[in-house]
C-alpha cells in the first residue's frame, strides 16, 4: 500500500496535531481563548504566534 507521507514545516503550527498546540501553548504560557486569538490574528506561523503572544503580554519577553 502506498501511503501519501505527511508534510511537516517546521514554521507552522498543525491545529489538528493535538500535541503541537499543547506544547506551543504551554511555552508560550497561554490558555485557550488566548491562544486561539493569537492564532486568528498571526496566522499558522509559529514565529509569528511567538511575536503576536509577546506583544498580547506586555513585559514579558518571549524567546
Amino acid at each position: 500500500m502506498n501511503r501519501p507521507r505527511p508534510t511537516y514545516f517546521r514554521n507552522a503550527i498543525d491545529l489538528r496535531d493535538k500535541v503541537q498546540v499543547k506544547v506551543l501553548r504551554k511555552r508560550l504560557n497561554l490558555s485557550n481563548d488566548q491562544f486561539a486569538e493569537v492564532f486568528r490574528k498571526s496566522g499558522n506561523s509559529i514565529s509569528g504566534i511567538a511575536k503576536e503572544a509577546a506583544v498580547s503580554k506586555p513585559g514579558k519577553v518571549v524567546a
